[in-house]
């Protein structure tokens, strides 16, 4: 066991507060890093020391792994959390602070880069015993090996980046005589995007939901999964809302594959908060990832399992074992989460600028995690998401009842946000009966003339 007694909090905005207050009611004093952009930040005043690690740029500042670590030697912090986006998934920065002897509240370095590589995972993947779809084994640069591959498993087909994410590098071919140029495109991308031109391939499933589970492992063998969320609601395959659980996985669909990605992870040792992340169409499971870190949406597992995340990170890095077994977890109700952007809910063009006025909606069952207040200035540097509501009910019906309540009561002025598509979603009927994939948000954007 290795007690934490200050911990650097290497992000920024709401997951920045979110873990300076589970630090805190820990008894654990936080150091607060930022960019000078980011000087008024919430978790910047809240922090018991703050460190200013370079300029407005995250390459910079949230992206400086020296200024990190140095912050982290100076203010004599025993512990780093590196939240979710930028050094998350760095096996490098992972490797480094652990050098400096400090703790690294993630998973071991050596994990981050086998899952960061997305040929390497599906390997992984593979032999670990999840379900993967249809592909290449590995990279593909020879187009003769592409097409025979495309042709084994059928048009469509989808080339994707080895190193990406966030839709980039992602090309679906329908045609046979597309397929070279569009593997060319999608390199390029890559290469521009991530520094690696490295693409693969899988069979495209047509109108798939996307569905994650969330696990948890000590790094000695032991793991345990927390049920699903469904994330189908996706704009550019970028996540708008989330809920726990599906509205379309049964119980039994649950165990199943819940008992397969915790044994996977145990048979890994993997240590930690992760996402397991699939594909969902027509009964069958088709892994398409993992993330090594706490997701954006992890509040709507906490709310159906009582269980708080990021102190459970903090635990298992200080050594401690699991708090729950498998057999201690109870799934309760339902929960949604909305994100709110600093954009404009019909052309998703950015909005930063100055807050006038902000107030969170409250009650029974509602939680915000937002760093906002009155006066403060978004800045234009970084992700536009500067809220995500979230709401719990003993029924998705009633969890719905209550996230229209909540989305009514919400206030923020002087900046435009995505406040007005949510309740606009709300009023559809087919998302009030959970009736929608991953392309459904899209073409519903396309019906309001978004």
């Amino acid at each position: 066991m290795r007690p934490i007694k200050k911990l650097l909090i290497a992000n920024r905005g709401e997951i920045a507060l979110r873990i300076h207050r589970a630090c805190h009611e820990m008894g654990i004093k936080t150091v607060a890093v930022h960019s000078t952009a980011d000087a008024d930040a919430m978790h910047v005043r809240l922090a018991d020391e703050a460190i200013c690690i370079g300029p407005p740029s995250a390459t910079d500042s949230y992206l400086n792994i020296p200024n990190i670590i140095s912050a982290a030697e100076i203010s004599g912090a025993d512990a780093i959390h590196p939240g979710y986006g930028f050094l998350s998934e760095n096996a490098q920065f992972a490797e480094i602070v652990e050098l400096h002897n400090i703790l690294f509240v993630g998973p071991k370095p050596e994990h981050i880069r086998t899952m960061g590589d997305k040929v390497q995972a599906k390997r992984t993947a593979g032999a670990l015993g999840l379900p993967l779809v249809p592909g290449s084994d590995g990279a593909i640069s020879d187009i003769a090996e592409a097409k025979r591959i495309a042709e084994s498993i059928g048009y469509p087909v989808i080339i994707k980046a080895a190193s990406g994410g966030g839709g980039r590098g992602m090309k679906v071919v329908n045609d046979p005589e597309d397929l070279e140029t569009q593997m060319q495109q999608a390199g390029s991308e890559a290469k521009a995007a991530f520094g690696d031109a490295t693409v693969y391939m899988e069979k495209y499933l047509g109108n798939p939901r996307h569905i994650e589970f969330q696990i948890f492992g000590d790094g000695e063998g032991n793991a345990i999964h927390l049920g699903e969320r469904d994330c189908s609601l996706q704009r550019r395959h970028q996540k708008v809302l989330e809920e726990a659980p599906s509205p379309i996985i049964t119980a039994e669909e649950r165990e199943r594959m819940g008992g397969i990605v915790a044994k996977a992870m145990a048979d890994m040792a993997y240590r930690g908060a992760g996402t397991i992340e699939f594909l969902w169409e027509a009964g069958e499971f088709y892994f398409i990832e993992m993330n090594t870190r706490l997701q954006v949406e992890h509040p709507v597992t906490e709310m159906i399992t009582g269980l708080d995340l990021v102190r459970e990170q903090i635990r298992v890095a200080e050594g401690h074992p699991l708090t729950l077994r498998q057999q201690d977890v109870q799934f309760r109700g339902h929960a949604i989460e909305c994100r709110i952007n600093a954009e404009d809910p019909r052309t998703f063009a950015p909005s930063p600028g100055l807050v006038k006025v902000y107030h969170a909606p409250g009650g029974m069952h509602v939680r915000v995690d937002s760093g906002l207040y009155a006066g403060y200035r978004v800045p234009p540097y970084y992700d536009s998401m500067i809220a995500k509501l979230i709401v719990y009910g003993t029924t998705r019906q009633g969890a719905l009842r209550r996230l229209r309540r909540a989305l009514e009561e919400m206030v923020i002025e002087g900046v435009t946000t995505t406040i007005p598509l949510h309740r606009a979603l709300l009023d559809d009927p087919e998302f009030q009966e959970g009736a929608y994939t991953i392309k459904w948000l899209e073409e519903w954007l396309a019906k309001q003339g978004a």
